[in-house]
């Protein structure tokens, strides 16, 4: 069932407010199709944002990275980020280049972000990232050695303090500018999946999987 969540102070939506979204199972949709979460944190009074990869667990985001990272080798204690992640869905090219633009849906997610030490919780959070990107590849891959989990740092971050935000539909113009010759209108974007190209070293006999064959981002969530 769908949860309405009351917006912080610091996630309400303040420009284009009518766009924000606080329900808890639209904001979950939106992230289990992104791909690559940006996660923003200050280390010594200077911001960052990092690209990275993540997967999400009923009401936690799992973020990984290298165990080198700046952010990372300070989760241990806990640190204040705040994680984005937006699907870009159309052009919308209206008649004046003021009125222009994008049809998305984006989240932000605040919050304190603490290291993953349990080995065994940290296992489980790098399936749920792998499977966020590809369900499936976990169990046909080769699982990592001891010292990959050395190497590898994941970070959970509780999903409590979010919003979402949501534009669709067509441009909307200056009613004096519906007079304009010019074509308007919007340009849809989709993920869509090429033809798998085998490795040139695959072992003799080997068939792409049909998980890769019939990838997609549309996810159910959970």
């Amino acid at each position: 069932m769908s949860v309405a969540s009351a917006p912080s102070a610091r996630t309400r939506v303040v420009r284009e407010p009518h766009r924000g979204v606080y329900d808890r199972e639209a904001a979950y949709k939106i992230l289990d199709e992104g791909f690559i979460c940006h996660v923003g944190f200050v280390l010594d009074g200077q911001p960052f944002v990092i690209p990275t990869s993540y997967g999400r667990r009923e009401g936690t985001l799992y973020i990984h990275g290298s165990a080198a990272s700046r952010m990372l080798r300070n989760a241990s204690a806990g640190i204040p980020i705040c994680v984005t992640v937006t699907l870009l869905d159309g052009l919308v090219l209206a008649r004046s280049v003021f009125n222009h633009s994008m049809n998305y849906r984006s989240v932000v997610v605040l919050g304190t972000a603490t290291a993953v030490e349990d080995r065994e919780e940290k296992l489980r959070a790098l399936n749920v990232i792998s499977d966020h990107i590809l369900p499936g590849r976990w169990n046909d891959a080769r699982q990592p050695t001891e010292q990959e989990l050395k190497a590898t740092t994941v970070i959970r971050l509780p999903i409590n303090e979010f919003s979402a935000k949501v534009r669709t539909g067509p441009p909307i113009d200056d009613e004096e500018d519906y007079n304009f010759r010019v074509w308007a209108g919007v340009l849809p974007l989709d993920f869509v999946p090429g033809d798998a190209i085998s490795d040139s070293r695959l072992l003799e006999g080997m068939q792409v999987p049909e998980y890769v064959t019939h990838y997609s981002r549309q996810k159910r969530s959970s």
